[in-house]
Formats: C-alpha cells, sequence, structure tokens
C-alpha cells in the first residue's frame, strides 16, 4: 500500500492557488483514478483506491502546510507503512520552471516549510516526492505566490499538462526509482 500526500492549506481562500497544487494534483488523481475523497482521518481528507494496480490512500492533510508532519506522521503509524518505500508526497516549487515536475527518492526541506514539518516528524528526510512547479515572480513575495489563484484557462491547461501528458512520465519514474511495480 501507498500513501500519497498532496500538501496545501485547508481554507477556501487558498482554493486554486499555487501553494495548493499539492492538493490540486491529489484531486486530479482522484478523479482520473475513481477515487472517492469521502474520509475525514488523521486530520487529513482522504480517498482509498487502487492506482496502476497498487492500494493507495490519498490524503490532503487539514493542519496546514506548516504543520503537515502532524498528519503524515499519524497515517504513517495508522497504516503501518515505510515513508521510505511507501510514502510519496506531492508539493509545490517556486524554484522549478512553470510546467515541470522533479521526482525526487528523498532529500531535504529546500525551505519549504511544510517538508521541514514532515522531515522533524518523520525524523527522516529518505520519503519519495514530486515538486510541482509554482511560478514565482521578481515582483511577488512569497505571500503573494500563495495566493496567486491559477486562472481556469491555465489551471486547465496546467491539469492537462501534468496530469494526462505526463502521468506516465511520472509513473515510470516512480518505477525506476522501484516505488511502484
Amino acid at each position: 500500500m501507498y500513501i500519497i500526500v498532496g500538501l496545501g492549506n485547508p481554507e477556501r481562500r487558498y482554493d486554486g492557488t499555487r501553494h495548493n497544487i499539492g492538493f490540486s494534483a491529489v484531486t486530479a488523481l482522484a478523479d482520473i483514478y475513481g477515487i472517492s475523497m469521502d474520509m475525514k482521518k488523521h486530520r487529513a481528507v482522504c480517498g482509498k483506491g487502487v492506482i496502476e494496480g497498487q492500494k493507495v490512500i490519498l490524503a490532503m492533510p487539514q493542519t496546514y502546510m506548516n504543520l503537515s508532519g502532524e498528519s503524515v506522521r499519524e497515517l504513517v503509524d495508522y497504516y503501518k507503512i515505510d515513508p521510505e518505500e511507501e510514502l510519496i508526497v506531492i508539493y509545490d516549487d517556486i524554484n522549478l520552471a512553470p510546467g515541470k515536475l522533479r521526482i525526487r527518492p528523498k532529500g531535504s526541506a529546500g525551505g519549504h516549510n511544510g517538508i521541514k514539518n514532515i522531515i522533524a516528524h518523520l525524523g527522516t528526510q529518505v520519503f519519495p516526492r514530486i515538486r510541482i512547479a509554482s511560478v514565482r515572480s521578481r515582483r511577488a513575495g512569497i505571500w503573494q505566490i500563495m495566493c496567486w489563484d491559477v486562472s481556469p484557462r491555465r489551471k486547465s491547461r496546467l491539469s492537462e499538462r501534468l496530469w494526462r501528458k505526463r502521468r506516465r512520465h511520472a509513473v515510470r519514474s516512480l518505477r525506476r526509482m522501484s516505488l511502484l511495480p
């Protein structure tokens, strides 16, 4: 079993913002694979299903981005999974070029407070993560980036680009890293 966690903030004012791209990714996966996100457990909105033949739990922590580790720790403990092998965290990255994603089997927080909190709660930085580009403007501060809405047209293009055209690439990359059979 895998737990796939998308990071974001639970308040309505963050819906559709670039900082909530982890939530958007999990929602897209749920839509694509017909997984109902109807459980509220472990301080997260969750759904159980199957992706590429593997049982998965999709989760969107409701603890706010900077406290995501609290929810992730509860999920890992309850489902008794090995985070190094069976946890995948999806989150935004303002340092990637627009439309890009980066998949890594481990790494530092890189300044991302949600990942810092997960590392602190798990006691390791060895867990797979998928970083999705979130555009940084030279004139915009971090808060402006977090709250900058993704236009419906751009959201549609991002969704198509990242989850329809690149889904196979992401699955192949995860298989190469032995995260999926």
